[in-house]
C-alpha cells in the first residue's frame, strides 16, 4: 500500500552525519537529501532530526530550510513534518490571509479517520494556539461550513458492518430531501454523508440509484453548488474508492497550464505511507498514463525528483 517504507538496519546517527556532510562546504548536495528523506518513514526521519540536534546543536529542518528554496524545500520540509501537524499547517495556511482555498478544506477533512482528524484538532491547537472548528465557523459560511464542522467532530461510524434496511431508508430520505421535493434540504444530505461509514454509504449509493435511476454523485451535482458540492462529492469519492478520489486530485492539481505545487506535494507526501501505491494504480487506470510520467511532464527541479523518489520511480 505504502510507497516508503521503513529503511531496515536504520542507524539515525549516521544518516544525520550524512545529512550535515550534504549541506557543508560551498553547495547542497540534494541526492543525499532525496535519497535519505524517500528511503525513510516519517518516524525515523523524526528520530534522524533529533539526532541531528544532539549532534550538532540545530534543528535540521532549519538547516535544510536556509540550504533550500522554492518548491523543493516545500517537499522537504512537508516530509520533515509530522503527518498531522502537517495537516493542520495545510488547513491553517488555507483559511489564513484573504480569501479562504475551500478545496484544501475539501480533501483533507474528508479524507481523513476520526483518529486522523483528532490529532489534527489537537496539533492545530498546540501549533497556533486556536480552535480548528471556530476557525471553521469564522472563515467560512452556510451549508458548507455545517459540513466542515460534522467532518471536525470525527463521530463517524467507522465499523464494517451494513445494514441493507438502514441504507435504503436513507437513500430515500436522501432522494425526499433533494430531487423529491422543489429545492434541496442539504442537512439531509449532510447527516448521512457525514455520520454514516464507508461500506455503509456505498451500500446507500446502491440503494438511491435504485430509488432515483440516477447515481447519488449526479444527483448532488444538480441539486447542490459551489464548495458544498465539492465536499459532498469528495465524500462520495472517498467512500466508493479513496485511491481514485486522490487519483483525481492528483491529476487536477497538474493538468492545464501550471502546477499546483502544494497540493501535488501534500498529497504525495500524505499518502506515501498509506496508500500511494493503489493510488498509482488508480490513476494509470483512469488516465492511461503513469503518475511518475505525469509528475515529470509537469515539474522540473529537484522537487520532481524528490516526488518521484516518493512514487517510488526514481
Amino acid at each position: 500500500m505504502a510507497t516508503v517504507l521503513p529503511a531496515e538496519d536504520f542507524d539515525a546517527g549516521a544518516a544525520s552525519e550524512d545529512l550535515r556532510k550534504s549541506m557543508k562546504g560551498f553547495g547542497t548536495d540534494e541526492s543525499v537529501i532525496i535519497k535519505l528523506l524517500a528511503r525513510h518513514t516519517n518516524e525515523q526521519r523524526q528520530e534522524i532530526a533529533s539526532a541531528f540536534k544532539t549532534a550538532y546543536g540545530e534543528e535540521l529542518v532549519d538547516q535544510l530550510k536556509s540550504e533550500l528554496g522554492g518548491n523543493f524545500e516545500d517537499a522537504v520540509v512537508a516530509m520533515m513534518t509530522k503527518p498531522n501537524v502537517y495537516d493542520a499547517q495545510q488547513l491553517r495556511a488555507a483559511m489564513k490571509g484573504a480569501g479562504t482555498d475551500e478545496a484544501t478544506l475539501v480533501e483533507i477533512m474528508c479524507s481523513r479517520t476520526n483518529d486522523d482528524i483528532e490529532a489534527i484538532k489537537q496539533a492545530y491547537e498546540e501549533e497556533f494556539e486556536r480552535n480548528l472548528e471556530e476557525d471553521f465557523q469564522n472563515e467560512t459560511s452556510g451549508n458548507f461550513k455545517r459540513l466542515l464542522v460534522s467532518q471536525c467532530n470525527a463521530g463517524r461510524d467507522e465499523s464494517e458492518d451494513v445494514d441493507d434496511d438502514k441504507a435504503r431508508e436513507d437513500a430515500q430520505e436522501m432522494y425526499d430531501a433533494g430531487e423529491g421535493q422543489f429545492g434541496t434540504d442539504e442537512s439531509t444530505i449532510n447527516m448521512v454523508l457525514c455520520s454514516r461509514s464507508f461500506p455503509q454509504l456505498r451500500a446507500t449509493f446502491h440503494a438511491y440509484k435504485e430509488i432515483a435511476d440516477k447515481d447519488l454523485e449526479d444527483a448532488i451535482e444538480a441539486e447542490t453548488s459551489g464548495s458544498l458540492q465539492d465536499g459532498f462529492i469528495a465524500i462520495v469519492r472517498c467512500a466508493r474508492d479513496m485511491s481514485d478520489f486522490f487519483a483525481r486530485r492528483l491529476y487536477n492539481s497538474m493538468k492545464g497550464a501550471g502546477t499546483d505545487d502544494a497540493a501535488l506535494i501534500r498529497i504525495v507526501v500524505s499518502r506515501s505511507e498509506i496508500d500511494l501505491a493503489p493510488i498509482k494504480e488508480a490513476f494509470q487506470a483512469r488516465y492511461e498514463t503513469s503518475l511518475s510520467e505525469f509528475i515529470s511532464d509537469d515539474c522540473g527541479g529537484d522537487h520532481k525528483r524528490l516526488l518521484l523518489a516518493v512514487v517510488g520511480d526514481e
